[in-house]
């Protein structure tokens, strides 16, 4: 089913073999709810507690492709959820800091990421929109809700030459890319509309 689930990517369009590799070896039911094992491997978002979902493979694929993750680099995900995008993240050989909003989430997360064999440098429960300073700054950061406008703070976290992927935007999101090309300027693009739950922060 996964291998099937591959070949869904790479018709659509993903091409980085580190990103196709990773998801050809996670085992994705194993982060979701017992009932939705059948639909594991079709390419599809599905609910997770705290009200937030698991995304569709197509858009892990495609947000982790974005980032050019080399192995070796230091990312900072917003948004654990279930855990699912750190585990193609540390396939890949990254060395993964991850924030989480959601309590429940976040202790479910970090008791189950390890019984998989999947160990982030470490697991925050806080604020994605602060992001994390103290292990600043990254190769990538990666943000796995819908943001209503992007956050300085995880702008000013990356290395020159890092990459922040973001879907931007209320009800509908623009994927984007900044690229720190300097102390002060970012190059930015984006790559079409995606729907994500929201990016909440410490006041939500």
């Amino acid at each position: 089913m996964r291998k099937r689930l591959v070949e869904t990517l790479i018709k659509k369009g993903i091409v980085d073999t580190g990103v196709l590799e990773a998801i050809n070896t996670i085992p994705r039911h194993l982060f979701m709810d017992s009932g939705f094992v059948d639909h594991a491997y079709v390419d599809k978002a599905f609910p997770i507690a705290a009200d937030q979902t698991i995304s569709q493979p197509y858009t892990v694929a495609r947000q982790t492709e974005l980032l050019e993750v080399q192995k070796g680099d230091t990312v900072l995900e917003i948004g654990t959820g279930s855990g699912y995008q750190t585990a193609v993240l540390l396939e890949m050989g990254a060395t993964v800091y991850s924030i989480e909003r959601q309590n429940e989430l976040f202790k479910k997360t970090k008791l189950f990421l390890p019984k998989l064999g999947y160990r982030p440098k470490k697991l925050i429960f806080g604020d994605g929109y602060k992001g994390y300073e103290e292990a600043a700054p990254y190769d990538g950061i990666i943000v796995t809700a819908g943001a209503p406008f992007v956050p300085k703070p995880l702008l000013s976290q990356l290395k020159i030459g890092g990459k922040l992927v973001i879907p931007v935007g209320k009800a509908v999101q623009i994927m984007t890319v900044f690229t720190r090309t300097s102390e002060t300027e970012f190059e930015k693009k984006e790559y079409g509309e995606y729907r994500f739950v929201p990016l909440l922060g410490d006041k939500e």
